[in-house]
């Protein structure tokens, strides 16, 4: 005999494949949303590190500006020092060098000769002084030629003096004055 199926097998079928269709597409659905939310979260993670190392750098470089900043400071005191120093060490040099200078005037003066001013701006001495005879400037001249403190004098100005000092002349001179080579000793 035949066997003759009379049950709707076909909507059975259809029903049946559209369930596993549907548990398919939820599963898919689950496991595409599984993924979505494990990249969120390794994204989320990667964003919270990333904005972390950034603080990081920047108290970092909030650190090392303050420190840029106090080591420009330091740079710029030290600088004001050791230019104090400077001048206190070129003070310190020059003040013997002032001693010496008023001792070759001395030393250049010649009898009959004598100074009423003295005026130095920079390296010239300008000197203003009574001498008995023009010999005598002319003798200051050579002098000041021959020593190793001055150099250049240059006679401007031979008057008579005034009714005080009859028989004096006045005279303006400048010279300018050079510092002499240290001596060097052979130890031979």
């Amino acid at each position: 005999m035949a066997k003759i199926n009379l049950r709707p097998w076909r909507e059975e079928l259809r029903a049946e494949k559209q369930k596993q269709f549907v548990v398919m597409i939820l599963g898919a659905a689950i496991v595409a949303g599984g993924l979505v939310f494990l990249w969120k979260s390794d994204m989320d993670s990667r964003i919270a590190y990333q904005q972390s190392r950034n603080a990081y750098i920047e108290t970092a470089t909030k650190k090392l500006d303050l420190q840029i900043r106090e080591i420009e400071s330091l740079k710029r005191k030290r600088d004001e020092l050791l230019a104090r120093m400077q001048v206190i060490q070129d003070l310190q040099g020059k003040r013997p060098v002032i001693v010496r200078v008023f001792d070759e005037l001395v030393r250049t003066l010649p009898d009959g000769l004598f100074y009423t001013e003295l005026t130095k701006t920079g390296e010239k001495v300008d000197i203003v002084g009574m001498a008995e005879s023009n010999s005598r400037i002319s003798s200051l001249m050579r002098q000041f030629e021959d020593s190793d403190w001055f150099a250049n004098p240059n006679l401007s100005n031979v008057s008579a003096a005034d009714n005080r000092r009859a028989g004096y002349s006045q005279f303006n001179l400048s010279v300018q004055q050079k510092t002499p080579e240290p001596e060097v000793e052979d130890n031979k």
